[in-house]
């Protein structure tokens, strides 16, 4: 892989972070979930494409973090070296949506520059939604995070949240705003990333005449 990725999944309890670190990960939907004591794990490798190149192959590595009271300071030590973050809600629990503030207040303090995606869950179950999409986007558009409606049950927009973010990060990485050399930037070159740095490709206009 060109990069690593540290992520880490937020969010109140039961807003379906560790259904949505599993259908990333696993393409599964387990309805019934054991809540998250502490931190669960996972590991994905994705293509971003490239103009005129090769795709960016990219490595993540996901922390699925508790969202009880009392292990918000488990969850805390986990933000540190993470480079994106989704910031989950569940469209039907109104309180979910409303502690959102202080959870973004947690990782911003950890991190100003973490990419951040917002995401309303379980959109399949629209008929119960007590957070409109509007707000959703109004919040994000606020304080300047991604957004996307997502549902790990029927595999709606998971994927893409996690790819979004990617993107999103190494756009900051291409502009020199996250530095890959600082050792807890939640970003690490891969090997292919150092092979290019060793072997950069000799541009063939420079070629002896």
């Amino acid at each position: 892989h060109h990069y690593l990725l540290k992520y880490i999944i937020i969010g109140d309890t039961m807003v379906g972070k560790s259904c949505i670190l599993l259908r990333f990960i696993d393409q599964r939907f387990i309805p019934i979930h054991d809540m998250t004591v502490g931190v669960e794990f996972g590991n994905k490798l994705i293509e971003v494409p490239r103009e005129n190149t090769d795709p960016l192959k990219l490595k993540l590595q996901i922390w699925d973090t508790a969202g009880q009271e009392q292990f918000r300071s488990i969850t805390r030590s986990y933000y540190r070296g993470a480079v994106g973050a989704l910031l989950v809600y569940d469209i039907t629990r109104r309180e979910s949506f409303e502690s959102l503030e202080t959870w973004l207040k947690d990782t911003r303090a950890a991190d100003a520059n973490m990419v951040i995606m917002l995401i309303g869950n379980k959109s399949d179950l629209g008929y119960r939604r007590r957070v409109t999409r509007e707000e959703g986007e109004e919040f994000a558009k606020k304080h300047n995070l991604l957004f996307m409606e997502t549902s790990a049950k029927e595999d709606k927009g998971v994927n893409e949240a996690f790819e979004q973010t990617a993107k999103e990060i190494i756009k900051k990485v291409e502009a020199g705003e996250i530095d890959v050399d600082s050792g807890n930037s939640g970003v690490k070159r891969g090997a292919l990333a150092t092979e290019q740095i060793a072997n950069p490709k000799i541009d063939k206009k420079q070629g002896c005449c």
